[in-house]
């Protein structure tokens, strides 16, 4: 029986691959790792705070959708649909496990604009190709199936309500970390300091408890801190912590049926949480990178911005009680809002799992499958994930992806 708490000292001094970073998109690639079947190394994931209280996977909205303006964007969160919706089976029909769905009241875009209008007409397009079913709304439409918003100023909106909306994030979490752990994957409660280079290879990561271990891979799934990690390395990667407020609110009038992650053309963003409660989030207009211990409210930011906009658009929330509140961080890539994904090309046993700009639990399952195959295969076999590649960064090659919350 695995313990519930990690120890803080690993128990060898030598790993086949080092995991910096133990939230969901370490715990995935460590989960992914045991499944496959050729691959049968040691496997260290390294986490600075096993009671996660802070990092963004505790901070999630908990939701995925498909309305992505790239294909292989879409193609990610359909992997995460099929899933959650099979983790039983796709976690070797473990009894223990629960069975999962997705609650699809979908994410409705509000365009404002003709501008906006374009942009969800042409991104329809290509959710369409990938087999989406997303659907576009005129102001009148939106208006009947949902009566309670004020569109007077809208020009366009843009549904799915097929495998879009809710999931058990932290459900999949857990298991994936308790799965792996009782597979072999060792948890320790320590933190990555230092590592040593030799020319093209990361020989070593030193711990904050002195131990210096020896390892085949390094893995960056550092969150907001992957620039801090890199640089350990010797490599600069365009990501930063950006503070993201949330809010649970309850409101007098509860709405007659379930509340879209609505998007305002504003930015400000708001769901259906259950019991006749809401969840708001936004961040303020001026966005710089914070400090990684940064997570101090905004009070005024609801009262004076977030709150007018959610009552203007959806009159019954000009009554509401705010429940909680808190900040988290996005890992924001600062080059294009995607992923960073796969080795260094010159630290070739550098591998980036970084940058996912607020999409990253619902990317988790693919892009820990894919991390997993790269240090099995050295390539990617199920879903091509090279278009994310550091090459990227290095050319100055951003990928536009205009659906960003």
């Amino acid at each position: 029986m695995v313990k519930a708490a990690f120890d803080t000292t690993p128990t060898r001094d030598s790993y086949d691959v080092v995991i910096v970073g133990g939230a969901i998109m370490g715990s995935s690639t460590a989960w992914f790792l045991t499944e496959n079947p050729d691959f049968n190394g040691s496997v260290l994931v390294v986490e600075r705070d096993p009671s996660y209280e802070l990092c963004s996977t505790a901070h999630t909205n908990s939701c995925m959708r498909q309305q992505f303006s790239t294909e292989l964007n879409v193609r990610i969160s359909q992997f995460a649909a099929d899933f959650v919706k099979n983790i039983r089976a796709r976690m070797g029909n473990d009894d223990r496990i629960p069975d999962l769905s997705i609650r699809s009241f979908g994410y409705l875009y509000l365009a404002d604009t003709e501008d906006f209008a374009n942009v969800l007409r042409n991104n329809i397009k290509v959710q369409h190709k990938a087999g989406a079913a997303t659907r576009l709304l005129s102001a009148d439409e939106i208006k009947a199936a949902y009566p309670f918003y004020n569109v007077d100023d809208i020009v366009l909106g843009s549904i799915n309500t097929v495998d879009e909306g809710y999931w058990d994030g932290a459900a999949v979490f857990d298991w994936w970390k308790r799965q792996a752990r009782e597979r072999g994957v060792e948890y320790v409660a320590n933190e990555v300091v230092d590592m040593t280079r030799d020319g093209g290879r990361i020989r070593s990561v030193t711990l904050k408890s002195g131990e210096v271990i020896a390892c085949g891979h390094v893995v960056n799934a550092s969150g907001p801190r992957a620039a801090r990690t890199a640089k350990m390395a010797g490599i600069d990667v365009p990501v930063e912590p950006r503070k993201r407020y949330s809010w649970v609110f309850k409101a007098e009038t509860p709405l007659d049926r379930d509340l879209p992650l609505t998007i305002d053309p504003s930015g400000v963003h708001c769901r259906e949480n259950g019991g006749g409660t809401y969840q708001a989030g936004g961040h303020t207009d001026v966005d710089p990178a914070v400090d990684y211990d940064d997570f101090t409210m905004d009070h005024g930011f609801w009262e004076n911005h977030v709150w007018p906009i959610l009552a203007t658009r959806i009159p019954a929330f000009e009554a509401v009680k705010v429940q909680s509140e808190w900040a988290g961080h996005y890992s924001v890539n600062t080059l294009d809002h995607n992923a960073i994904l796969g080795p260094h090309p010159e630290v070739e046993n550098f591998i980036f799992l970084n940058g996912f700009s607020g999409h990253g639990l619902q990317q988790s399952p693919a892009m820990g499958r894919a991390t997993a195959e790269w240090l099995a295969y050295g390539e990617f076999r199920t879903l091509d994930m090279g278009a994310f590649s550091y090459d990227r960064v290095l050319r100055n090659a951003p990928i536009i992806e205009t659906a960003v919350i």
